[in-house]
């Protein structure tokens, strides 16, 4: 007997492939899907030392300060406090308005868009067969989308 694992979004796919793995000739006892969870808890927006997701809040506020301190340096000529000043005001309100506009982004407009996609969940089939079968199964489970597949023997 060898065992297949495989991963698939819960849709509509996954329930016709377990149809027609059943046509096939796999019994419903052999057939055994396990759905996962979704994440309870928002990601946190500051990663720590031993977690982090990718989402970096710096890199805005770091080009949006660089920007608008060439800016002040060269608008602060013409200006009473002189460029030094007005670079460092331009570098540290370019800083602040990239770390608004990435936590508004992040907070409002990814999150309205995590709703309104309605992320599924995946579900892991595993499917016990013959090693004569191993090659059908998987075949049909790449032909309706499996994320993943895996054989134990």
């Amino acid at each position: 007997m060898v065992q297949i694992f495989s991963t698939f979004e819960h849709s509509t796919n996954l329930e016709i492939a377990i149809t027609e793995l059943e046509k096939n000739g796999i019994n419903k006892e052999h057939i055994f899907a396990v759905p996962l969870t979704n994440r309870k808890t928002e990601r946190r927006l500051l990663d720590s030392i031993h977690n982090a997701d990718g989402i970096s809040l710096i890199s805005t506020g770091a080009t949006l300060g660089t920007a608008f301190a060439v800016i002040g340096a060269s608008v602060g000529f013409k200006l009473a406090w002189g460029p030094i000043y007005w670079g460092l005001i331009g570098a540290a309100s370019g800083f602040f308005l990239g770390i608004c506009i990435d936590v508004f982004y992040y907070k409002v407009i990814k999150k309205k868009q995590r709703l309104l996609r309605g992320k599924n969940s995946e579900v892991i089939l595993i499917i016990e067969c013959d090693e004569a079968q191993a090659d059908t199964v998987e075949d049909i489970l790449w032909h309706h989308y499996a994320f993943g597949t895996a054989r134990v023997i």
